[in-house]
């Protein structure tokens, strides 16, 4: 029988090119190693099945190899482009890797390879993979993890997300020095409040990026916090749309106090923020703990009336996924739901006004790089949101969704 993922090769040939990436994937961890070029990767992974993702990264992490506990670099964010492979038997929210070993590009995730970038040439090729396209798919997603993630499991997961999701546009992690450890709640807090400058002038580049449409933000959990508090930096700094770039921000099982929550949004007002809350989020529920009984935002439940006020003064659109659950923590359900990614990938790609009649134009004056067009670029976007009847609130513009449906 033949195998899945290689319908058109020989079981020797799928064997052997099964074989040699996962040669190339070994030690491709650091997104400075010097590995496959970007065709070559995308050759090598389609011909077993998989699809590549062009991640680029912005991190603050002092080495990104293997070790987690790195503290901030000096300096400021260094850079990076790392492709991640998905495999071709990929199921909506899940991220498949290996038991133990190393990954095979046929059954799970992988890096392939990467680069080191200079801070110009980050900008340059951003704006080389946004040449010639049209609406949404001008855009940039940057994507900010949360507590105890590594670097694979942040890189993973935004591949993931841009694939459920069918975002076409360019996607962005930025990575700060978690220590991928449960007992460090309080060490990765620092780190990601060093790291908010950075993110800052990230958020602020990408706006300024030749081509760009406009530069979305997906935070979660604690990276929630870091992301609004660089958008409030920027704000201070005079740029709180981002000089009209600033998309969605969507913030997954944020952890923040409500108070401090509520000084953030009055910083970046008229800003498009969704929430997705949880009241079965178990994780959130330890931080408030530790926090002194101070409610988290990620955990509130808009079916009690008090938070449902809280939430209806803030203007925010807010997602229930209480229902939704699932595992014992319940603190990932934005990545691990099809039917999240689903509505996520929809807010991303809805059609905007000002992109109708918009015709392509390649710059042809750009330094030639090894670009890969991102799979999803080439798959037709979710055309509009999941239904969720949005509920009556005070004040006019505050909306508060429905819960999703599981699936």
């Amino acid at each position: 029988m033949q195998k899945p993922g290689f319908p058109s090769l020989p079981r020797a040939a799928a064997l052997f090119v099964t074989l040699a990436l996962s040669a190339l994937t070994a030690g491709c961890m650091s997104t400075g190693d010097a590995q496959m070029s970007a065709s070559a990767a995308s050759m090598a992974a389609e011909t077993a099945g998989a699809r590549v993702t062009p991640i680029f990264i912005a991190s603050t992490r002092r080495n990104d190899g293997r070790a987690e506990g790195e503290s901030v670099a000096d300096g400021g964010a260094h850079y990076a482009l790392s492709m991640v492979s998905v495999p071709p038997g990929h199921k909506p929210g899940a991220i498949e890797e290996p038991s133990f070993g190393k990954p095979t590009p046929s059954k799970h995730f992988a890096v392939l390879g990467g680069h080191a970038l200079e801070p110009q040439d980050f900008r340059l090729q951003v704006s080389t993979y946004l040449s010639g396209r049209i609406g949404s798919n001008r855009d940039i997603l940057i994507y900010v993890h949360g507590f105890n993630t590594s670097l694979d499991e942040a890189r993973f997961r935004l591949a993931q997300l841009v694939n459920d999701g069918s975002f076409g546009g360019v996607a962005v992690l930025f990575t700060w020095p978690s220590k991928s450890d449960m007992f460090s709640y309080v060490g990765d807090k620092e780190s990601a409040t060093a790291s908010r400058d950075a993110l800052q002038k990230l958020m602020r580049d990408l706006s300024q990026v030749e081509g760009v449409g406009r530069v979305h933000v997906l935070a979660h959990s604690m990276g929630s916090w870091l992301a609004m508090e660089a958008l409030r930096e920027n704000a201070i700094a005079g740029a709180r749309n981002l000089n009209g770039r600033l998309g969605d921000v969507m913030l997954a099982s944020p952890d923040i106090d409500i108070n401090v929550f509520r000084q953030q949004m009055s910083r970046i007002q008229g800003a498009n923020v969704s929430i997705f809350v949880s009241a079965n989020d178990r994780a959130l529920n330890l931080s408030s703990r530790l926090a002194g009984a101070r409610p988290r935002v990620g955990s509130m439940d808009p079916t009690k009336s008090r938070d449902r006020d809280e939430l209806a003064q803030l203007g925010v659109k807010v997602y229930d996924l209480s229902s939704s659950s699932t595992g014992l923590i319940g603190h990932s359900l934005y990545g691990d739901v099809p039917a999240v990614v689903r509505t996520i990938g929809a807010q991303l790609a809805a059609p905007r006004p000002e992109d109708s009649g918009v015709t392509a134009m390649i710059d042809a004056t750009k330094r030639a790089v090894d670009p890969i067009p991102s799979a999803a670029a080439s798959t037709t976007p979710v055309a509009s949101p999941m239904s969720a009847t949005p509920a009556n609130v005070t004040p006019p513009g505050a909306v508060i969704s429905a819960p999703l449906p599981p699936n």
